[in-house]
């Protein structure tokens, strides 16, 4: 009960002193943060923003940096791919659902173009090259590639295919420590420090002010000391995810206990937990993302099977899809079957992700013997190699639809990797916001004074996920929380 109690909304009245005070108050100096605070201050707002840890970045400083841009951008048409919105909208809707939220997407995918001019002259670099290998990010600082399976099945029948991860450019990378989200993060913290936004650090908020039923504040600890923060205009909540609370995977996310968080430790889900304690509304909360631990350049080159001995995914996907199909839907088994010269041919690719190339556990000569060692159902495997095999002599995969460029039936000798269990995850649910950012209560109505963006949202995610739909629409909905909390 001293939790519950602590995240309840306390009375402006009750606050005797305001220890600091801006129009606008920010929570989270993350992409979602960050981009509300620039808007803010150009609308003539003072803006004051609380980070939780010492410094500036959250996740997005530290991710590979994929914003989620389309319907015809400056870098897709300098590299050649045409795009709309329309066609954009086609793909995000098949791909993000089920529930995606069609008004969410269409506005997104109208504003795209705009977003990436934004960025851009905020100082964000994007370099005119364009990496096509599969992989979960470009090694390299390409600024362009496929991050949602826009050019595999089924997706490729949907929409016509066109590549929109689009990635700041940065050499000298490290995958988990600084990526390309640094160099998203860098320039528009030097733009928003421009415009005169201030910071307070080691701020951890605890609960929301109100006079009435609007929002007037917040209150928060700083080195252990309570202190009470005013926003005369607006709040905006932008401190991430649920992803490392404990209780919350339990109760709204279930398939993600046990698992890693591929977040930070400060996605605790205190937002969302002190926005529902005013009545706010959530959305799509079992919907996670999920990072599979299997290096794209060899999962193309073999097949997937599950404990069945059964392919359940196109290989040449989204490898995030290869995750959550793998968790959600086949009881994270899986393996990869692949012949000694594809195994070769792919540990020779460039990757970004050498360090999931991993040693086969099974090696044989036959299908026959593998599927023995595994400790398989008889036949089943065989039968899979079998029927994968008939086809790919032609160039085929009527079963999944992998693209011709990557069928190969599977020679001898033969191995099996062990990627049981290879997955980590993170929370796509969160408050239920409008297409201003406004928090909306479980009426309908939007919460005066309240506003929210990023991954303590539910975002145009549903289910399904690309690469670069949390900082885009972390950035593109931050910029809508901070001109509407100005506004007041």
């Amino acid at each position: 009960m001293a939790e519950a109690s602590s995240i309840r909304p306390q009375s402006a009245a009750s606050i005797a002193q305001w220890d600091f005070e801006a129009d606008v108050v920010v929570a989270g100096y993350g992409i979602a943060g960050v981009s509300a605070s620039i808007e803010a201050a150009r609308a003539g707002a003072d803006v004051l923003v609380l980070e939780r840890t010492s410094g500036w970045g959250g996740a997005a400083a530290l991710a590979g940096g994929f914003i989620y841009l389309g319907g015809g951008t400056p870098l897709q048409q300098a590299l050649g791919f045409e795009d709309s919105p329309a066609n954009m909208k086609s793909f995000m809707m098949a791909a993000l659902g089920p529930g995606a939220d069609e008004e969410k997407i269409t506005d997104y995918c109208e504003g795209s173009v705009e977003h990436y001019n934004w960025l851009v002259d905020n100082g964000v670099p994007f370099k005119e090259s364009f990496y096509g290998q599969p992989g979960w990010e470009t090694p390299f600082d390409d600024g362009l590639m496929y991050s949602g399976g826009e050019n595999s099945a089924p997706f490729n029948t949907i929409a016509t295919p066109a590549p929109r991860g689009h990635v700041p450019q940065m050499s000298g990378k490290r995958t988990g420590e600084k990526g390309g989200g640094f160099m998203l993060m860098k320039p528009l913290i030097e733009t928003a420090e421009s415009l005169g936004v201030r910071a307070e650090y080691d701020m951890r908020v605890q609960r929301l002010v109100v006079d009435g039923d609007r929002v007037v504040g917040i209150i928060a600890k700083q080195y252990g000391k309570e202190v009470a923060v005013r926003a005369r205009t607006g709040v905006v909540l932008a401190t991430g995810s649920f992803a490392y609370n404990e209780a919350m995977i339990q109760s709204y996310a279930p398939r993600l206990i046990g698992r890693p968080g591929a977040a930070i430790e400060e996605h605790d889900g205190k937002a969302i937990q002190m926005a529902q304690a005013l009545g706010a509304d959530l959305a799509h909360m079992d919907a996670t993302e999920v990072a599979f631990f299997g290096d794209p350049q060899l999962m193309i080159r073999g097949i997937l099977v599950n404990g069945r001995g059964q392919r359940y995914v196109n290989e040449d996907t989204y490898p995030g899809r290869i995750g959550q199909e793998t968790l959600l839907r086949n009881e994270n088994q899986a393996y990869l079957i692949i012949d000694e010269a594809s195994y070769e041919e792919g540990c020779a690719a460039d990757s970004s992700t050498p360090f999931f190339r991993f040693q086969p556990k099974w090696v044989a000569e036959t299908v026959e013997e593998l599927e023995s060692d595994m400790g398989l159902p008889e036949g089943t495997l065989q039968s899979t190699v079998e029927v994968y095999n008939r086809h790919a002599a032609r160039g085929e995969d009527p079963v999944l639809g992998k693209k011709k460029e990557w069928v190969k039936p599977i020679g001898s000798p033969v191995a099996a990797l062990d990627l049981r269990n290879f997955t980590a995850g993170f929370t796509l649910g969160g408050l239920r916001t409008s297409i201003n950012s406004e928090v909306i209560h479980v009426s309908g109505e939007p919460i005066p004074g309240l506003f929210a963006a990023g991954r303590c949202t539910a975002g145009v995610c549903a289910g399904g996920y690309a690469s670069g739909t949390s900082l885009g629409d972390g950035s593109f909905y931050g910029r809508r929380a901070g001109i509407s909390a100005a506004k007041g």
